[in-house]
C-alpha cells in the first residue's frame, strides 16, 4: 500500500453533495443545508494541515482514502435494563441516507478547494465506507471523517521501479 502524504480527521456531520433545487432566475442552491457546513469544516482543516508544512498542491495521480461516521440511532439500543447496549438486530454498517457517493463528491471538492490538489480528476482510485462511530480500530469517537491521500506512480517507470 502506499504511504499517505496527507491525513486528516475532521469532525462534524459529514453531509452529501449532489442535488440541487432550482429556486428562480437561474439559481440553483444545494438540497442538503448541511453541506456548506461540512465542506467549510474540510477546507478549515485542510487548510490549517497544509499550512504547517511545506505543501505544494499535488499533481499527480492520486489515492484518497475517505471513512465517513456516522452516530447509531438511538433505536439500536436497548431500553430499561439493557439501556446502552447495542441490540442483536442493529444494522453493522450505515445503509440509509446519505449516498456515499455523494459525500465522497463534497468531501473532494473541499480537498481542492483548501489546495490539496489541482483537481479532483487525479483521484484515480478512492477507498471508502461509511461507519458508525466507535466501530472497532480506527474509528472516531465522534461524527466525522478520517480522509488520507496518497501520492500514486505517474509513470510506468516508477511503477517498475521497487
Amino acid at each position: 500500500m502506499t504511504k499517505p502524504i496527507l491525513t486528516l480527521t475532521v469532525y462534524g456531520k459529514p453531509a452529501p453533495q449532489g442535488s440541487k433545487s432550482h429556486k428562480g432566475g437561474g439559481r440553483m442552491v444545494e438540497s442538503s443545508a448541511y453541506v456548506k457546513p461540512w465542506r467549510e469544516r474540510v477546507v478549515a482543516v485542510a487548510l490549517d494541515s497544509l499550512q504547517h508544512r511545506d505543501w505544494t498542491r499535488l499533481d499527480a495521480p492520486l489515492l484518497v482514502c475517505m471513512d465517513f461516521f456516522f452516530d447509531r440511532p438511538k433505536s439500536h439500543f436497548g431500553t430499561g435494563r439493557n439501556a446502552g447496549l447495542l441490540k442483536a438486530s442493529a444494522p453493522a454498517r450505515p445503509t440509509g441516507p446519505p449516498d456515499l457517493s455523494k459525500l465522497v463528491r463534497s468531501t473532494e471538492d473541499a480537498l481542492q478547494t483548501a489546495g490539496a490538489y489541482r483537481d479532483d480528476a487525479l483521484i484515480v482510485s478512492i477507498a471508502t465506507a461509511k461507519r458508525y462511530v466507535d466501530d472497532g480500530p480506527g474509528s472516531l469517537d465522534r461524527p466525522g471523517a478520517l480522509i488520507t491521500i496518497s501520492r500514486l506512480p505517474a509513470t510506468l517507470q516508477e511503477v517498475a521501479t521497487p
